[in-house]
């Protein structure tokens, strides 16, 4: 049994070795593992916990970096294959700190991960994971959408199955069909993570506040809104909270919310208090923010608590504390 089975995006990251210089100008760049669901299981399995994907590259070259970049992390690839007359998707990025990262995702029309079937699925697998984690990119093509849906109906509502709401236009004809499709699903989640721009799209307001409470309306029992230099806030029926970002010196935002998402599964697990979890999902953030690349710059749990302690007056308790079982 999985403590974290994710679905969804992979790829190759191709990230320019020279910070704040145009694409068209770079001459030297990095290869890192890449795309969100991938990133939040390696987020996780860097906590400690046990952490598979499901998801799909093309029969060459890069899915061979792909199977061994995340046996070294240490999660499971044993529901990773490949798509023929497919290649595996890459991402390139500019780097001009604090705030600009522009992406350019090469996957067009279709890519491996959106080749999911739904009778490709391990019932078993996504029934017994005790947290299950899905994106809204994994919602935009069939038959990906429909094997989503399929994997909705294993869940059958047990907690805690997230979805991260990962809005990227350039996957969508027009925002309204990432909105329908969101929809769909949000009564079948437990859990829903987004930034501002994503709950916009999912729910139609930028507020934190309302929009968390729109999001608990139409089915999950906990809404994290994350609001960038403004930290984070969480709703749940009893409770709000909003806590501070952790100060750093940003290099590279974009694996930030995925190192959030792996912290913030650790914190589920253990049955942390809700400003616990999120203080501590922040502190992950932000020391992927603070380096280059997503998925190798993940912190394990030693690590987030050595910065938490950094900013926090109050002690911190050990990755063990909260309750939960340690897995």
């Amino acid at each position: 049994m999985l403590d974290v089975l994710t679905i969804g995006r992979v790829g190759v990251d191709i990230y320019p070795l020279q910070v704040g210089v145009p694409l068209a100008e770079v001459e030297t760049f990095g290869r890192f593992l890449g795309g969100s669901p991938t990133n939040v299981a390696v987020a996780a399995s860097r906590q400690g916990l046990r952490a598979g994907v499901i998801t799909r590259t093309g029969a060459d070259a890069f899915a061979a970096y792909v199977h061994r970049a995340l046996r070294d992390f240490g999660v499971d690839d044993s529901q990773v294959h490949p798509v023929d007359g497919l290649p595996t998707p890459v991402t390139f990025c500019e780097i001009f700190p604090p705030d600009d990262f522009p992406l350019w995702f090469y996957r067009t029309p279709t890519a491996p991960d959106l080749q999911i079937r739904p009778e490709d699925l391990d019932g078993d697998a996504i029934a017994s994971a005790r947290i299950f984690w899905l994106t809204g990119t994994g919602l935009c093509q069939q038959p990906s959408r429909s094997a989503h849906a399929a994997a909705l109906a294993i869940r059958a509502g047990r907690p805690h199955t997230v979805l991260d709401l990962d809005y990227r236009p350039m996957f969508w004809p027009d925002p309204a069909a990432a909105t329908a499709a969101i929809a769909e699903v949000l009564p079948r989640v437990t859990v829903t993570v987004g930034n501002l721009d994503e709950v916009e799209i999912a729910v139609g307001t930028r507020d934190p506040e309302r929009a968390a409470r729109l999001l608990l309306d139409r089915g999950p029992r906990l809404a994290v809104v994350k609001l960038g230099p403004d930290g984070v806030l969480a709703r749940t029926a009893t409770e709000t909270v909003q806590v501070p970002p952790v100060p750093v010196r940003v290099l590279n935002g974009l694996g930030a919310g995925d190192a959030f998402g792996g912290a913030l599964c650790l914190g589920l697990l253990r049955g942390w208090p809700l400003e616990r979890t999120l203080r501590f999902a922040n502190a992950a953030g932000a020391i992927v923010a603070s380096r280059l690349a997503c998925s190798a710059a993940m912190p394990d749990r030693a690590e987030t608590l050595a910065l938490l302690q950094t900013v926090e007056p109050e002690p911190v308790p050990s990755a063990g504390a909260g309750g939960g079982e340690d897995r």
